[in-house]
């Protein structure tokens, strides 16, 4: 007879295809920018993905219950607050890269891996209050395995 499954397990299983499922939003969310940036321009299609944004974040404020404990307005270091602005930047450099020769998938291929490597040197030098950890071979495979799947993507195709 199966196991049933924990709710410590369940949660992890749940907390994993939230994060896949945020990387096909995130897909999505680049394919409309890059569109709206091909007929118009990168600083047009931030701030289109910016003010919609800003309406849908509002609408789910409106929605949903206030928390009254944990972090508050005011409780972020100040330099939290910039998201937005690396938000902005991202739709504009992604935008205008995935109108180029790399498409959609050159520049999420890209794109991962230049998250990965920015992650390491937060983990590596512990920026922004995080704590250090020492990247070790399987960091470093993992970013080999990532540029070679960004090479594949970029030169493997037959550019039908």
């Amino acid at each position: 007879m199966p196991q049933p499954i924990r709710p410590v397990a369940a949660r992890r299983m749940l907390d994993l295809a939230l994060a896949f499922g945020s990387g096909g939003i995130l897909t999505l969310m680049i394919l409309c920018n890059g569109t709206v940036a091909g007929v118009t321009n990168g600083h047009f299609a931030s701030l289109a993905a910016h003010g919609t944004g800003t309406v849908a974040a509002l609408a789910f404020l409106a929605l949903l219950p206030r928390r009254r404990s944990g972090a508050g307005p005011g409780r972020a270091p100040l330099w939290a607050y910039l998201g937005g602005l690396a938000g902005a930047v991202t739709v504009i450099v992604g935008s205008i890269a995935m109108n180029s020769a790399l498409a959609l998938s050159g520049m999420l291929a890209l794109g991962l891996a230049g998250q990965t490597a920015f992650s390491l040197a937060v983990d590596r030098f512990g920026w922004f209050g995080m704590p250090r950890r020492s990247p070790d071979l399987r960091d470093a495979a993992t970013v080999v395995l990532i540029l070679a799947g960004c090479l594949v993507i970029i030169f493997g195709g037959t550019g039908g």
